[in-house]
């Protein structure tokens, strides 16, 4: 099963395929009738908003990056729209308060480290290349008279006042600084019209109200049709909202701010109840190899293929192929009981970052002839808060060094037990984990 499946060849792509992929896969919640035609009458130019309001992506911008995947690979031609002018308001849809503004400077750094995100995912050569633009290049050198009588004079504040995005915010409030951000997007769908041929706009489901005045602009600016899709706002199967960490943070593209061990463990931690709809979104899987795993979550859940096949696939598109690998055999030592004997030199160096780590000195009185003091490792660990502690737990059985369960007179280890690159792994019961090197 291959992790990594390469945008297809426009030539023989299937151009009037997006819609039907997408509805199979559970992407598609709305669409402009005409959309149809549009596809199968030749290639289609689309477009998709990300707010540079962070360093980093998150995984719940993976579905309208999918979205873009599969319109390249039926042979159309996808724009990633880096909202560096629009970053600068902030879109009030799906929010109950007003966002922080950020400088220009945070806005340009945090759109740049996005366009390298969004660079792993799409193609940018040949005949449907895509193309990664900034929407500072024209916002920011717009005059405000000029935005004003060119388009302001389309919308009444009666159309504005009608959209979700608006009036979900009328309660508490929101400032003409917000207000105006639909105008913003629509002037981008219009300027991206103009400088790119680009027909469609994509997003989220809550950015139904904000895409169609970008339809409106067109059509009273331009005199042309335009159209809009919009994808499922994701939940889990339990209610909550996808894509936190179980701690509660969220789940980055970054390996800085997530790393790719944890990355991997998110997709493996996906319930059976969700696993399905998170291969067909997150992956470009087939249709036989996705039913497949289907079939193994109602016959042999217990072996969790499905959420492997998901967290290598996703792990290996965003980080690598490497990431992915490293990821999934540090996942096997800590819950899987795979044999640390084996563990590659990059796999140890993954484990520094996610257990307790310490270099081993042996102890100033008291250190043994020879070999490894196991009770001075487990406390550097910080696993037992002193050494009498510490003897309690070799004492019980609760103990592992390597793999092997230590007895009660296994105080000291030779060096012959090291593992590669002079380390021994430390478990105490079932699941807590340390790492020590031994100098």
């Amino acid at each position: 099963m291959s992790a990594i499946t390469t945008p297809a060849d426009s030539a023989s792509a299937d151009i009037a395929a997006p819609l039907a992929e997408l509805a199979w896969r559970e992407l598609l919640s709305q669409h402009t009738e005409g959309l149809p035609a549009a596809f199968a009458a030749g290639q289609v130019t689309a477009y998709v908003g990300f707010d540079p309001t962070a360093s980093s992506l998150h995984v719940g911008n993976l579905i309208p990056i999918m979205g873009l995947v599969h319109l390249q690979r039926a042979g159309h031609r996808p724009i990633a729209l880096v909202g560096g002018g629009t970053g600068m308001i902030g879109d009030p849809s799906g929010r109950s308060s007003e966002r922080n503004l950020q400088d220009l400077e945070t806005i340009g750094a945090n759109a740049e480290a996005i366009r390298l995100q969004l660079a792993k995912f799409l193609e940018f050569e040949g005949p449907n290349a895509a193309k990664l633009v900034n929407n500072a290049d024209w916002l920011c050198t717009i005059s405000l008279i000029e935005f004003l009588r060119d388009t302001g004079k389309h919308f009444s504040v009666n159309y504005m006042m009608a959209k979700d995005s608006v009036k979900s915010r009328l309660e508490n409030g929101i400032s003409y600084t917000e207000f105006t951000y639909m105008l913003l997007q629509a002037f981008d769908y219009l300027e991206l019209h103009r400088r790119e041929g680009v027909t469609l706009q994509m997003g989220g489901s809550d950015q139904w109200g904000n895409i169609t005045a970008g339809l409106e602009l067109i059509r009273k600016a331009q005199g042309s049709e335009a159209h809009a899709l919009t994808f499922p706002l994701i939940t889990n199967a339990d209610g909550t909202k996808f894509g936190k960490s179980t701690g509660g943070g969220s789940v980055w593209l970054d390996p800085q701010r997530t790393s790719p061990y944890r990355f991997f463990q998110f997709w493996m931690g996906a319930d059976d109840r969700d696993v399905s709809r998170y291969l067909r979104f997150y992956t470009l899987l087939s249709r036989e190899e996705i039913e497949a795993l289907d079939e193994s979550v109602r016959t042999d859940a217990g072996k969790r293929a499905a959420q492997r096949a998901l967290a290598f696939d996703v792990t290996a598109r965003v980080h690598s192929v490497e990431s992915a690998r490293v990821a999934q055999e540090v996942s096997a030592l800590l819950f899987e009981k795979a044999d640390p004997q084996g563990l590659s030199d990059a796999a140890l160096s993954a484990l520094r970052s996610e257990i307790p780590f310490a270099e081993y000195a042996p102890p100033a009185e008291g250190a043994p002839a020879e070999g490894i003091d196991v009770l001075e490792c487990v406390t550097r660990l910080g696993i037992a808060a002193s050494r009498g502690a510490a003897k309690r737990l070799l004492e019980q059985g609760g103990i592992s060094v390597n793999g092997t369960k230590l007895g009660a007179a296994d105080k000291v280890v030779g060096e012959d037990r090291l593992l590669r690159g002079r380390h021994l792994l430390i478990k105490k019961g079932q699941r807590e984990f340390g790492l020590v090197h031994v100098p």
